[in-house]
């Protein structure tokens, strides 16, 4: 998210936990500009790949503010903002993005 009262860093937030953007905190940006920052991944990573937990059921009309689909896959959500939802799918796309990066030296939990 962009936090338009915000400047430098602290103008990109995580969608999910609202903590700025910082050198230790990279992030992966979704669609709309929506971002995830690494230690939100880690939390989900485990809750839905490494435990295969079942995460949260979505409502109608719900969905994930990465790649803004509504589908059936389990979702981990915000433990901020309720409506910020992250789907499987988009939790293995973005540690496999983060894991690439050689900047970040980052690896899945296991």
């Amino acid at each position: 998210m962009h936090d338009p009262n915000a400047e430098g860093n602290a103008y990109f937030k995580c969608d999910y936990c609202l903590s700025p953007w910082s050198e230790d905190r990279p992030m992966v940006e979704g669609h709309r500009g929506s971002l995830l920052c690494v230690r939100c991944l880690e939390v989900a990573y485990r809750e839905l790949v490494v435990e295969k937990g079942e995460g949260e059921k979505i409502a109608t009309g719900d969905e994930c503010r990465l790649c803004l689909q509504s589908n059936d896959k389990p979702h981990w959500r915000s433990p901020v903002d309720e409506a910020a939802l992250l789907c499987r799918p988009c939790v293995k796309r973005c540690a496999a993005i983060l894991a690439k990066d050689k900047e970040t030296d980052w690896a899945p939990p296991e």
